[in-house]
């Protein structure tokens, strides 16, 4: 974390990094580890605790649909952990829209069996940034233990999450490209934007970020 001596009272921005399996997300949350300060708290993806934690992934819609309402609600409790010890950015690793990208059914059904709606999970985060899923050919892998899916499924469901979070206003869609470095730099600038002035004035934004590998 980057020093930052700011202790004022901050209004807290809730910001999600999204995106399809493999799209660069754990390399990008390092990267913002390393270059922003401590008032950016991260939290860690809710379906990686479920399913690490060795809750069943069993591919039947009946299962499909326990895990996501599971997700669900952890990823509801993690944000509300995210919003103590005066954070100016609580960012998620995905939000709860995704799990329409992931249930077994219309988002009706989804939003009707965690009793809410879009619009309220919708007006939840101040901002979106989704990183597209790379193709086979330009970096797409199976890096990440938890990560089973092909990569014309992963492409698929990064679609799908574009759709999730398609009316969201504050959306930023960060293509994929030859040069990951560039995808990440443009995902930090648009963090950047969020802070308030007290936090990004202790920032050197002349520093080259240093990226971890993906």
């Amino acid at each position: 974390m980057a020093e930052c001596e700011c202790d004022q009272p901050h209004v807290s921005r809730r910001v999600v990094l999204t995106g399809g399996p493999g799209a660069g997300k754990t390399a990008v949350l390092e990267l913002v580890r390393r270059s922003l300060c401590r008032h950016v708290r991260i939290l860690p993806e809710s379906a990686g605790i479920v399913f690490g934690g060795g809750f069943p992934r069993d591919d039947d819609a009946e299962c499909r649909r326990s895990a996501q309402r599971a997700i669900f609600h952890v990823q509801k409790e993690l944000e509300a952990t995210g919003d103590a010890h005066n954070p100016a950015i609580v960012l998620c690793d995905r939000g709860t829209v995704d799990g329409i990208a992931y249930w077994p059914g219309p988002p009706d059904d989804f939003w009707a069996s965690t009793a809410t709606t879009m619009d309220t999970e919708l007006h939840r985060y101040d901002a979106v940034l989704h990183l597209r899923t790379p193709t086979a050919d330009h970096g797409y892998n199976h890096q990440n233990p938890l990560r089973i899916e092909t990569a014309l499924r992963a492409a698929d469901v990064d679609a799908r999450i574009l759709e999730a979070w398609q009316r969201h206003p504050h959306r930023h869609v960060i293509e994929s490209t030859g040069d990951f470095l560039e995808k990440a730099t443009r995902t930090l600038d648009l963090l950047r934007e969020e802070l308030p002035a007290c936090c990004a004035s202790h920032l050197d934004l002349n520093a080259a970020p240093t990226l971890p590998p993906i």
